[in-house]
């Protein structure tokens, strides 16, 4: 390789090294649910820089849909109990959330063992230090699947 090559892969390679991490790697969350009625994770966190956020739900676990489905929904902490209520009533077929409900911001559909899901939202109406939830609608499991969902400055 002649020296002027070799230089220029080093110049390169400090020019890249040196560049800020890309924001949509910051605002792209995974989040692992199991048969055991649990997320893998209490806390979520997002730059406020993020204009949205992309959220991948996966089930590790092998039970059907049906028996032990999972999604996720992002609302406001206390919306957090009446939604996941209406959403128990509004069954199964509507993916354990009332449809239209001002209150969610954000929701995946229901996955069981195997599966995957997204959702991608906006955080522009969202404000930093503001009490933010996530939990699973599934009838049942609002108590033990949950956590906090922060916006950092």
């Amino acid at each position: 390789m002649k020296k002027t090559h070799y230089l220029a892969g080093i110049a390169l390679l400090s020019a890249t090294a040196a560049m800020p991490t890309f924001a949509a790697d910051e605002c792209t969350l995974d989040i692992n649910s199991n048969d055991a009625m649990q997320f893998d994770q209490k806390e979520l966190s997002v730059p406020a820089t993020c204009e949205e956020v992309t959220l991948n739900l996966h089930h590790t676990g092998t039970m059907a849909k049906n028996v032990m489905g999972h999604n996720w929904i992002l609302t406001a902490t206390e919306d957090m109990q009446p939604v996941a209520t209406d959403g128990m009533s509004a069954g199964a077929d509507n993916e354990y959330v009332k449809a239209d409900d001002d209150r969610v911001i954000a929701h995946t559909d229901v996955v069981g063992g195997g599966e995957s899901t997204s959702v991608t939202f906006s955080i522009a109406d969202l404000n930093a230090g503001d009490d933010y939830s996530f939990f699973c609608s599934f009838p049942g499991h609002v108590s033990i699947m949950n956590g906090k969902f922060n916006i950092t400055e």
